[in-house]
């Protein structure tokens, strides 16, 4: 009964082009991670005033697409489009991020996959301490992906690219691959998702930096 209230709340707050969403299986793709995954592709920072300006464009890959939708802050599924994290990581100035283009890449692969809901999660500057279970990031985390699916969506895959914030000292770095495993563990198991799979951004050089 709860579910259903649930669902009609939902629906309710879908703007009027969103809502036969409800009417198909939500492909969703979680987004996770810190600023590289957030988006700052065409992001400059002001040399006087340090604050950064997102010059608006576009590449080709990341263009909006009917078939491609994000739940917003408010959770709502809103229509795909660049930044993707703008109410996410709102205390930041975002660009272009690895989201749309790896959904447009999806659908060109396969035109027959259906509707792709992205959840974007990501937030810059974050460590892999404060997406532990119990933490306020992997708690919003699993509530959007829950809220997504509740719309009947399905998990099909998590985007996760972090790791650079975690290069400041020794002892994060050496912790870094157990942490890691523990919060990819924590979120399959809190998703009731064993299987689900997770695309990591791999680093080129995961050293201390100094």
């Amino acid at each position: 009964m709860l579910s259903f209230i649930a669902l009609a709340l939902l629906a309710y707050a879908l703007p009027i082009e969103c809502q036969n969403l409800l009417k198909h299986k939500v492909n969703i793709i979680i987004l996770a991670g810190q600023s590289n995954m957030a988006g700052r592709g065409g992001v400059a920072n002001e040399t006087s005033t340090g604050i950064g300006t997102w010059d608006g464009v576009v590449p080709p890959q990341c263009q909006p697409n009917p078939s491609i939708f994000r739940l917003s802050a408010d959770l709502a599924w809103v229509k795909g489009r660049e930044p993707i994290h703008a109410d996410i990581d709102a205390r930041k100035t975002d660009g272009v991020g690895p989201g749309m283009s790896f959904a447009n890449a999806v659908l060109t692969k396969d035109p027959n996959f259906g509707v792709v809901g992205l959840v974007p999660c990501a937030v810059g500057g974050t460590t892999i301490s404060q997406w532990q279970k119990g933490e306020f990031l992997y708690e919003q985390l699993v509530k959007r992906a829950e809220m997504a699916q509740q719309s009947g969506g399905v998990y099909r895959a998590m985007l996760w690219y972090q790791g650079e914030a975690d290069t400041v000292n020794e002892e994060d770095v050496e912790l870094y691959k157990g942490r890691l495993k523990t919060f990819f563990d924590n979120l399959r198991s809190d998703l009731h998702a064993p299987l689900l799979p997770i695309f990591q951004h791999q680093e080129r050089d995961l050293t201390l930096r100094k």
